[in-house]
């Protein structure tokens, strides 16, 4: 009777280190599982916080790059803006045709905006101011289509098509034709040119295309870092 009690006693020790052994080892399963995980979350925040850092010290060299590169085209700008005669020989301080300082100029040259009526208003006033007889000052004006184009990040220039005819023109006026939209503010390119009639009573009829630029459009953007 004594020997069954004590293999009774030694069995339920066993059975009490048994228990202890798997408490033990599922609290050690248990931290290890969890320091594992909590390591890969440290190195995942910490590869995190160094590409934060990365993308942190790349604006702040662009930024100052863009402060250095404003300064130099603050200069440029002054530099080219006040001299006393501008970029196609007129006064900067005048009012005439070819007057005005030269962003003036670079303005009229290649507008930021979309405008057909204001063309073919400048068209006649260059031709009437050198007497010469023009009509017909046609065109597809986009002006509905092109107001989605007002700006963009990289704006490129757009062609702007019209025709017109010069009436009773001779040699001379032919001639003069082509020099004026040569000489003109704007970039004028001929496609096409029609002489049709007698020497000293021609019709001109030119198809021509000049441009306007979208305004360059600048934002401040957010990046998320993942």
């Amino acid at each position: 009777m004594a020997s069954k009690t004590q293999i009774s006693a030694k069995r339920l020790a066993v059975t009490n280190a048994n228990a202890q052994m798997v408490i033990i080892i599922a609290i050690a399963s248990f931290v290890t599982v969890f320091s594992l995980m909590a390591s890969k979350a440290v190195l995942s925040q910490n590869q995190y916080n160094a590409r934060v850092t990365t993308a942190k010290e790349k604006a702040h060299n662009q930024l100052q790059a863009n402060i250095e590169t404003f300064n130099d085209l603050q200069k440029s700008y002054t530099a080219f803006n006040s001299t006393a005669t501008n970029v196609i020989g007129g006064n900067t301080i005048g009012t005439g045709d070819n007057d005005g300082d030269n962003s003036k100029i670079t303005l009229d040259a290649l507008p930021s905006t979309y405008d057909f009526p204001a063309l073919t208003s400048s068209l006649e006033k260059i031709f009437k101011d050198r007497n010469l007889s023009v009509s017909n000052i046609t065109g597809t004006d986009d002006q509905v289509a092109q107001q989605a184009n007002s700006s963009s990040p990289t704006p490129q220039p757009v062609e702007i098509p019209f025709t017109f005819t010069i009436n009773n023109a001779n040699y001379t006026s032919v001639n003069q034709v082509i020099e004026t939209l040569q000489k003109s503010i704007r970039p004028v390119q001929i496609d096409t040119l029609e002489v049709s009639g007698e020497a000293n009573s021609m019709n001109v009829t030119v198809t021509a295309h000049t441009y306007y630029q979208p305004a360059k459009s600048l934002t401040i953007t957010k990046k998320v870092i993942k």
